[in-house]
């Protein structure tokens, strides 16, 4: 990877992470649009987990049960972050899985919760599938993280529609190459309209 895309790269996840305000979707894919399969990522990019701490760290994070459960056990909860995990079911929040999340039992509640905490005036939704359809509609800022491979999953990216437009990609063309050869970029996308 050259010095400038890595450059780029960096620079454009702390533009980021400095200027966004309201409410994030932050996903990442594979050109096919898997984001998921058996709870988890069928690909390995170090560069995007670096890239996804500095864009979300500081502010809450709201996901789904399973997106919660996905991440190892030390990495629960995210920290510097306030994590806010979205169930409907009954008693989990005071199970041993919960320890160090804030559970609530709607995208609603997660959303309020956010306002009341550190770093609240950006809010990151990190998923599942189901959270991402009902935020959709909600957020102003969506950021993807591209990854050039062929994978199966079981859960895929949400369909942005018409009302979003891709604002800012890098690199412009092309591919980003990781430090295991994987190809991928960033692309910030934004509502303008809905």
């Amino acid at each position: 990877m050259s010095t400038e895309n890595t450059a780029d790269a960096k620079a454009f996840t702390e533009e980021l992470a400095g200027s966004v305000t309201g409410v994030g979707l932050v996903w990442a894919q594979t050109s096919g649009g898997v984001i998921g399969k058996d709870g988890d990522m069928p690909w390995n990019l170090p560069e995007d987990l670096l890239h996804f701490n500095r864009l979300t760290m500081g502010h809450p994070v709201i996901m789904g049960r399973k997106t919660w459960l996905s991440f190892p056990d030390k990495y629960r909860p995210l920290p510097g972050r306030t994590n806010i995990v979205i169930t409907r079911q009954k008693g989990w929040g005071e199970s041993p899985e919960a320890e160090g999340a804030v559970v609530v039992p709607s995208l609603d509640d997660a959303l309020l919760e956010s306002q009341f905490v550190d770093g609240g005036e950006t809010v990151w939704i990190l998923g599942g599938g189901e959270v991402f359809r009902q935020s959709t509609d909600l957020a102003n800022v969506a950021v993807v993280t591209t990854i050039d491979v062929e994978a199966d999953g079981d859960t895929f990216a949400p369909e942005l529609g018409e009302t979003w437009e891709a604002a800012t990609a890098v690199p412009p063309d092309g591919w980003l190459t990781a430090a295991n050869g994987t190809k991928y970029r960033f692309t910030k996308w934004v509502r303008t309209a809905g």
